[in-house]
């Protein structure tokens, strides 16, 4: 069957999608390459989506590292399962540190949760990796022992982070030992990130959580005013969740469900549907405008209900119930810009890959430090810097995402998949694995590539490529370069507090696809990042 996308390729870009029945798609070529590899060496997907995010934190420690979080999904035999392998705040971690304070602080210990990447990467090989879990982490110890050319853009955000960071003599000693960050294609290793990995993969991940990495860790944080203990560490699970979904113009679009913010890409996309925009041109105001506006609505609502599953005070699935939707949609004036509260349901720094293989399985990962290098607590010896993804917290008494000990942020990373019904209409059948790294930004991303995609029929690189916007606070929206200017002058004459950079870049989010075909896959990405599809 032809397939029902478009070929053309109507935005500027550097990139074209790769065609192959064996696919990895990420951020930085050798990562992907290295993912490449693997399937050649007869892993499969998963197995190469492991390598890749091994590599990752090595070869882009501005976004990812060991001291990460990831979550997933994962297509395999029919059916989608959910991965969340985000840490927990310390358990002796209390509102009552922060008291006085008006946000959560950013840097140092006290954003710190347990880094949970490491338990994915063993928690996916276990369950669904054919190659064994060491073998998957030696291109990684190999890139981080004899050294690899950074990236230009890589680069660029590493110079950012050295004078934010100019206090934390460890992570200085690490990522800038000349006293800078490397230059676009300088050669950097990290030989104390080689030993942690290679102990990682002896351990297929124990050491970091019931070892001597966890020891070390422990010390430190004791040493520092830290409040990471050995048994926070030994504590964490990953935890293997059924993801949401919902039906979006004959497609199925999932996604993890909290403390991940990928239920605001399902809210968004339930209040678009009730809208027809089909028959629209896909860059022209009206669409733009009721995309931002219905991501407006979804982020009201995420706001104020996601957090830890344990604490939030709602089934999350009440927040896609259709009647829910229709009334939420209800609200968007076709001709107006407007700020939105939450509803009231019914009662009932960043990386991002995908890998699929010719057997059919097919993964979306996204691996993540928050912002930046994270927190910049580098223990010594380790070679690797932890996340800070404890800022998203919020210091709101009684809120249910308020800080708390054991407790799961909000988190902003989120995995995306898309599948449509098979023949007879009684099984579903894959089409997309995607998403959109950065932030905030990731649903704002996952809303409008795949309506490009199942609305309009855009190609996974045209998708990619096409200009897109950002909703801030209240009526600020960024956005991007490349729209006619009838779009920009409608959008301000409608409400919309624009602001429009002179380039299109990273802050708009980074992302990757690999759609299904009749015989094999097209893979893209994004050509705001370093990366690259491959395949074979």
């Amino acid at each position: 069957m032809p397939s029902p996308l478009t070929w053309t390729f109507p935005y500027p870009s550097q990139r074209m999608p790769v065609f192959a029945r064996n696919c990895v798609a990420t951020t930085q070529p050798l990562a992907a390459q290295a993912g490449l590899n693997v399937l050649r060496q007869g892993g499969n997907a998963v197995d190469a989506a492991i390598c890749t995010a091994a590599c990752m934190t090595v070869m882009e420690p501005t976004s990812n590292a060991i001291g990460s979080d990831n979550f997933a999904i994962v297509w395999h035999e029919g059916k989608a399962y959910g991965l969340n392998a985000s840490g927990r705040a310390p358990r002796a971690l209390s509102p009552k540190k922060f008291e006085g304070l008006t946000k959560m602080p950013e840097l140092g210990w006290d954003p710190v949760t347990v880094p949970g990447a490491v338990s994915g990467w063993a928690a996916l090989s276990k369950r669904f990796g054919k190659l064994p879990f060491e073998k998957l982490l030696e291109p990684a110890i190999g890139y981080a022992e004899r050294g690899f050319g950074v990236a230009p853009r890589t680069a660029a955000g590493w110079a950012t982070s050295v004078k934010r960071f100019k206090d934390y003599p460890e992570w200085q000693k690490v990522f800038a030992p000349n006293g800078r960050a490397p230059h676009p294609g300088e050669k950097f290793s990290n030989p104390d990130q080689a030993k942690s990995l290679r102990r990682i993969a002896e351990t297929k991940g124990e050491a970091l959580y019931r070892g001597d990495l966890a020891e070390k860790i422990a010390a430190h944080a004791k040493a520092t005013g830290g409040l990471m203990t050995t048994e926070d560490l030994a504590s964490h699970t990953a935890d293997w969740v059924e993801p949401l979904s919902i039906d979006y113009r004959g497609h199925r679009v999932y996604e993890l469900p909290p403390n991940g913010q990928g239920i605001t890409a399902l809210l968004a996309l339930g209040i678009l549907r009730q809208r027809q925009i089909s028959g629209l041109e896909c860059d022209c105001p009206d669409v733009q405008h009721l995309q931002i506006e219905a991501m407006k609505l979804a982020f009201a609502d995420a706001k104020r209900y996601v957090a830890d599953p344990r604490s939030m005070d709602l089934d999350p699935r009440r927040l896609l119930d259709d009647a829910y939707l229709a009334e939420r949609a209800k609200l968007i004036n076709p001709t107006k810009a407007q700020e939105y509260g939450h509803g009231t349901p019914p009662h009932g720094g960043t990386i991002l890959l995908t890998a699929a293989d010719e057997a059919g399985t097919m993964v979306s990962l996204i691996q993540s430090n928050y912002l930046g290098f994270g927190s910049g607590v580098v223990v010594p010896g380790l070679g690797f810097s932890f996340q800070d993804r404890g800022a998203c917290f919020t210091l709101e008494k009684g809120h249910p995402n308020e800080v708390g000990g054991g407790k799961r942020p909000y988190h902003t990373i989120i995995p995306a998949f898309a599948t449509r019904p098979g023949q007879g209409g009684k099984t579903q059948e894959p089409v997309m694995a995607f998403g959109v790294m950065g932030g905030f930004m990731q649903p704002q991303g996952h809303l409008q590539v795949a309506s490009r995609v199942i609305d309009f029929k855009l190609n996974p690189q045209a998708a990619l490529d096409a200009p897109r916007w950002q909703v801030k606070e209240g009526l600020k929206v960024s956005v991007e370069p490349g729209f006619g200017q009838d779009v920009y002058d409608e959008l301000k004459r409608r409400g919309h507090d624009l602001d429009v950079p002179a380039t299109r870049n990273v802050l708009f989010g980074a992302g990757e696809v690999i759609y299904k075909l009749d015989d094999g896959y097209c893979a893209a990405s994004d050509p705001r990042g370093d990366g690259q599809a491959v395949g074979y």
